[in-house]
């Protein structure tokens, strides 16, 4: 018997203690849309229930390269919760993710609602009140990363952990398209990219998010932090390493991947 979305919700959600699990084929097909958001949607309302709070949304497959890769032609999303924030310099501890990749990314703080599906790029950018460099760690419920676009979307958009820089700056006057990102890992550069690989500009990501989220009766609120995508290729990390990106304008943010004891 084919596996019903709830049953899919829980496969996921004992991954997060018992590691991952296969590919999500035998209920999802790989370019099902519905059913992979209905499938985080579950498990969403789940975490809220078990008391986690929602601070915001990640967007995903900004990348040209990557849509293709997946057979898909838009981005994805994810929903961000308090708990998954770590503070500028902080530590991850090993213990809470199973084979997790860094990226860096421009985040953006917002001040006012965004609830219009035919929200301009204008109005977003209006609503920005602070921007900063962010890494977003993600990490995938499904084994070996082999992931369809369901398989991502379903498991809340590959997301784990974000860290968000320390010196916010407002969006006037900053740019975001031509911006340059290098990711160091151990004092070592292993990640370079600009602004513009973010579906053009983290503007765009962020006003791709907005539209979706009023579509679905989901809003972006004042105070949410939309975390845009990845300005360059993502990295492995393991046990021990020092993670920093640098985006230019943005000044840098860090953490620590720590060992479990």
């Amino acid at each position: 018997m084919k596996p019903t979305h709830s049953d899919i919700a829980a496969r996921l959600r004992a991954a997060y203690d018992t590691g991952a699990v296969p590919p999500l084929r035998d209920g999802l097909d790989p370019t099902d849309v519905a059913g992979a958001y209905a499938v985080q949607a579950l498990n969403t309302a789940h975490w809220v229930g078990q008391g986690r709070r929602i601070v915001g949304r990640k967007v995903g497959l900004t990348a040209k390269a990557v849509q293709a890769q997946l057979g898909v032609g838009q981005p994805d999303f994810g929903v961000l919760f308090e708990d998954m924030c770590i503070k500028d310099g902080g530590i991850l501890q090993a213990s809470k993710v199973i084979q997790p990749k860094a990226e860096a990314e421009v985040a953006f703080i917002l001040s006012a609602d965004l609830p219009s599906a035919d929200v301009s790029r204008e109005e977003v950018a209006a609503a920005v009140a602070e921007v900063v460099a962010a890494i977003e760690i993600v990490d995938s419920r499904i084994a070996d990363w082999k992931i369809t676009f369901a398989d991502t979307v379903a498991d809340n958009g590959s997301s784990a952990f974000y860290v968000l820089g320390s010196t916010p700056k407002p969006l006037s006057g900053l740019d975001l398209w031509t911006c340059g990102m290098a990711l160091e890992v151990n004092g070592e550069v292993t990640s370079l990219g600009a602004g513009v690989a973010c579906l053009g500009h983290p503007l765009n990501a962020a006003t791709w998010l907005a539209r979706t989220l009023a579509e679905r009766g989901e809003p972006l609120r004042a105070g949410d932090v939309v975390l845009t995508g990845a300005l360059g290729p993502m990295v492995i990390i393991k046990p021990g390493d020092v993670v920093k990106a640098s985006i230019g304008g943005l000044g840098s943010v860090s953490f620590t991947y720590e060992d479990a004891r």
